[in-house]
């Protein structure tokens, strides 16, 4: 038996099967219709969470639908990146990090998923420089003061950071390479204790964000000596750069971010990030993230991704040099 069918004919029902696509999309309820969370791998208060929830109520205002902050904090922000990871690509749920997703994929190869083929970024949201500190009865008066020190005495200052493989880490070992010095690390669980033992003396030095010893700096118990960005920074204005007192290859920022599943709607996350950069860089949050230690960083989402995939293979250089290894 042979089945005929005109070429007329064919054309429409192929032109129908195609349009089927469109039409489910077109019939699909307009985003977003529903609650947005952000989740965030941190505690209430740490920088992550603070940025998430003042974004987060800007952006519930503009689309019309609740923006929800779920904090994961266990796991270093690995539990939180493996939930959206998998989460299902729908704009619906997205994370909230920083620096440490790249630092930490650029030691750890255990993750729960990849850092560049499970996301799809969506926004930065700012940048902001760690400062270099010591006690305020220290001696080191200058940066100057400080490499000189650890050149005349190697590996005898001690360094505190919030863990092996953290961005304090990672930061401070690329100062002490750009300088030719050798410290000795100390980890610690978190920068609360390495904060409260750089304040007691019983380290040296201590790298940490504007968020975390800003406060005690200008309180005047603790003293910081540079920033770890390229130039100076409106955080700490009064500080010269590293790269800026001659230790070239210093540069180092912290930065904040929004990524999405891999596979969610590009016209998703245009409508995401073209709403986020309006709001950070609106002058109300431009002056809430001065004040927190950081700079809006508007970027278009390939610009983000490119940025990212940039700095895991520039801390997997850093790794390999300082011979970090995750704890």
């Amino acid at each position: 038996m042979k089945i005929c069918m005109k070429t007329s004919t064919l054309r429409a029902a192929l032109a129908f099967a195609c349009a089927l696509p469109l039409a489910s999309w077109a019939q699909a309820p307009a985003w977003p219709a529903r609650p947005i969370t952000l989740v965030v791998g941190s505690a209430p208060g740490g920088s992550n969470d603070v940025f998430a929830r003042a974004v987060g109520k800007k952006l519930s205002e503009v689309l019309g639908q609740p923006v929800v902050v779920d904090n994961k904090p266990a796991g270093g922000g690995v539990i939180a990146n493996g939930f959206v990871a998998k989460a299902p690509p729908d704009g619906y749920s997205l994370v909230v990090l920083s620096s440490t997703f790249t630092t930490g994929a650029a030691i750890r190869n255990n993750l729960q998923y990849d850092a560049i083929k499970s996301f799809k970024p969506v926004a930065m949201l700012g940048k902001g420089p760690l400062l270099v500190t010591v006690p305020s009865d220290s001696p080191y008066k200058t940066i100057g003061d400080l490499v000189a020190a650890a050149k005349a005495n190697p590996g005898k200052l001690n360094y505190g950071t919030s863990g092996a493989g953290s961005i304090n880490h990672f930061a401070t070992e690329l100062f002490a390479s750009g300088a030719g010095i050798k410290m000795t690390h100390v980890p610690y669980k978190g920068m609360g204790p390495a904060t409260t033992d750089l304040l007691a003396g019983q380290i040296q030095v201590l790298v940490a964000s504007a968020p975390s010893i800003l406060a005690q700096v200008k309180g005047g118990r603790a003293r910081a000596l540079a920033v770890t960005s390229a130039v100076r920074s409106p955080v700490a204005p009064d500080l010269p750069s590293l790269e800026q007192s001659g230790y070239k290859g210093s540069a180092s920022e912290l930065w904040w971010g929004v990524l999405a599943p891999a596979g969610t709607p590009q016209p998703v996350v245009d409508r995401l990030n073209t709403e986020i950069n309006k709001i950070i860089l609106s002058p109300d949050m431009k002056e809430f993230f001065l004040k927190e230690g950081a700079e809006p960083a508007a970027m278009k989402p390939a610009e983000f991704e490119a940025f990212i995939a940039a700095e895991i293979e520039r801390w997997k250089q850093v790794a390999k040099a300082a011979d970090i290894k995750p704890e």
